[in-house]
């Protein structure tokens, strides 16, 4: 006893060819969130207008991309405009549910006056960290070559 369809090759044919030729939804690709972060990064003013729409989208789409957005933005003003002592109202993100702010608040909170003085002073270690860099590299070109004694003669002779 055949189980199964009953009905013709033509009658499927004619189901399928409606199914294939109804017009698809286009819909863009959403953007990757590697992107999205530049968009976050980057200077309001450097992006372009397609970019703003996209970005002005994604945040409407998502409220903790949009709280984080503002979130990033002023703190890279206080970055840029040496405004340390806005510190204090930045760390009451917490309030927002946001857990990877809340991790870098509690690191930033812990140093508190150091880092309300890096922001405000205008004095840094730069150069310091540069010597720093430029001795460690050194050392890794060295790995397992020789000892203290030769990277000291080459450490040195370029002070």
């Amino acid at each position: 006893m055949p189980l199964g369809y009953k009905g013709s090759y033509q009658r499927v044919r004619a189901y399928l060819h409606k199914k294939r030729t109804l017009p698809q939804p286009v819909t863009a690709r959403p953007p990757s969130p590697r992107t999205v972060a530049g968009w976050i990064l980057r200077l309001p003013e450097t992006l372009t207008e397609l970019e703003q729409l996209q970005l002005k989208t994604v945040r409407t789409h998502c409220p903790e991309l949009d709280a984080l957005t503002r979130h990033v933005r002023s703190f890279a003003v206080m970055l840029t405009d040496g405004q340390g002592e806005c510190l204090p109202d930045w760390l009451a993100l917490r309030q927002d549910d946001l857990p990877s702010l809340h991790t870098l608040a509690a690191g930033i909170d812990r140093d508190r006056d150091p880092v309300i003085a890096g922001l405000t002073l205008p004095w840094n270690s730069g150069v310091v960290e540069g010597h720093v860099n430029r001795i460690k590299m050194l050392k890794r070109q060295m790995f397992a070559r020789a000892g203290f004694a030769l990277l000291r003669k080459r450490v040195l002779p370029a002070w």
